[in-house]
């Protein structure tokens, strides 16, 4: 099966001496696994970097075996962040989520372009709460939809936070993020409030009841806050 797409890289694994077992998140094949031959090469290496957005030309023999991909930098996004440890640790965090999340060969456009639109804010002074947004966003669109505008099950204290029931679960989130307010300048605690909140979102909907790991990254992004 013989097709060219783009993707981000996900995550990577070497594989024999010179070569590297890899998942790219797809435009149009969602989640694919394959082999980059040659990908410990210094010419490769360089730009087979976890968040980066490559092109991708994959071969394989038949379905029930994994293929080969040759690849083309398209763009480079993690080596911007190399000497920043939060926005590093945030991109790891979006291709650690969504490795583990995204079901096999599943196109997921929607969530692709949203991820790119992310990537574009990461350099936004406020990337931390469109983070916390795409995170939400994340879960409405694997079929998790919450509607947190909705007032009726907000409880207000003192303190910026709503409570709000869900489910059978009772969560603090910040008023930002009910507001979408993003330009404004929010403490450290704050922000950890939401970190906390679409955390175990995640949890209660999604790893728990599936019994999938979280990603540790995702952990100690909370620990910047």
């Amino acid at each position: 099966m013989n097709w060219e797409d783009e993707g981000i890289l996900l995550l990577k694994k070497k594989f024999r001496e010179n070569a590297n077992i890899v998942n790219f998140f797809t435009k149009n094949h969602g989640k694919t696994t394959g082999i980059v031959y040659g990908g410990n090469s210094r010419k490769i290496k360089n730009y087979l970097q976890i968040g980066n957005r490559i092109h991708l030309n994959h071969k394989s023999k038949n379905d029930n075996k994994i293929g080969y991909f040759q690849t083309e930098l398209i763009e480079p996004i993690s080596p911007k962040y190399f000497d920043d440890k939060i926005r590093s640790c945030v991109l790891g965090c979006t291709t650690s989520m969504l490795n583990s999340l995204l079901p096999d060969f599943q196109r997921n456009t929607n969530i692709y372009e949203t991820l790119n639109i992310f990537y574009k804010n990461l350099d936004n002074d406020n990337f931390i709460i469109y983070y916390l947004n795409w995170e939400i966003e994340l879960i409405k669109q694997l079929g998790f939809g919450i509607n947190i505008e909705n007032k009726i099950n907000f409880k207000e204290n003192h303190n910026n936070l709503y409570l709000y029931k869900i489910d059978e679960f009772v969560y603090e989130i910040p008023k930002f993020l009910v507001s979408r307010e993003i330009n404004s300048n929010f403490s450290n605690q704050l922000i950890k409030k939401g970190l906390t909140f679409t955390r175990n979102l995640f949890f209660n909907k999604i790893f728990n009841v599936n019994n999938i790991q979280f990603p540790r990254q995702r952990i100690i992004l909370e620990n910047y806050f």
